[in-house]
């Protein structure tokens, strides 16, 4: 499977036949103009079959700059059919205060080549509930909120990934050379023992080894 980070928590993924891509961003001048700094590279990217949005925030729900008719499954919950097959749409919130602050947010699950990929967007709560964590189930790759301020932070983070156990773990939203307004990665990172940083946005799951404990990998910024 090949994965690539386009900053914040876009991410595109395909076995090299079917392809999706979740929370893309498009215009962000709102952002910016409330004076937050978020200057990635404008995506552009087409022949994608679906499009997972996690909620209808301007640096998530950008579904403008991917061309083409994807499906789009969108800020939902459910088990739901897709061109990927089975997707898991699970309910979450964007806060610690169940969603009255930042609203709802969905956690999506589904699988590649194979593997079984998480996102968890925007996640903010506390913890992962039981039901939560039981409907992720076992994770090849977990994609996960690590910079704090509208979502959970790198030591919550780091106790999550290490309760769900992926194989590999990426952080995501996170303060980069590209964005102000979030934490780095470090108090995350801090908590394994195996890292491994990229000298690009994109890897390949072939090359990746597997190990007893997660994995942290570490794209570089777009």
């Amino acid at each position: 499977m090949r994965v690539e980070w386009f900053g914040q928590s876009a991410f595109f993924l395909t076995d090299g036949e079917r392809k999706v891509f979740v929370d893309p961003f498009d215009d962000v001048s709102g952002l910016v103009k409330r004076g937050t700094r978020i200057d990635y590279p404008p995506i552009a990217a087409d022949d994608v079959d679906l499009i997972l949005v996690t909620h209808e925030h301007g640096d998530h729900n950008g579904v403008g700059a991917i061309a083409g008719e994807p499906e789009i499954l969108r800020s939902t919950a459910g088990t739901l059919e897709s061109p990927l097959g089975e997707v898991i749409a699970i309910a979450s919130e964007h806060d610690d205060v169940a969603g009255t602050k930042r609203g709802p947010n969905t956690i999506f699950v589904f699988e590649l080549e194979g593997l079984r990929v998480a996102h968890l967007g925007d996640f903010g709560q506390a913890a992962l509930r039981p039901e939560q964590a039981e409907a992720i189930g076992d994770l090849d790759l977990l994609l996960i909120p690590v910079g704090g301020g509208p979502t959970i932070g790198g030591t919550a983070a780091a106790e999550l990934t290490l309760s769900l156990r992926p194989t590999w773990v990426v952080p995501m939203h996170y303060r980069t050379h590209r964005v102000d307004f979030l934490e780095p990665a470090d108090e995350f990172l801090a908590a394994f023992s195996e890292v491994e940083r990229l000298d690009s946005p994109v890897f390949e799951t072939d090359d990746l080894p597997r190990g007893d404990r997660p994995l942290a990998l570490v794209p570089a910024s777009p």
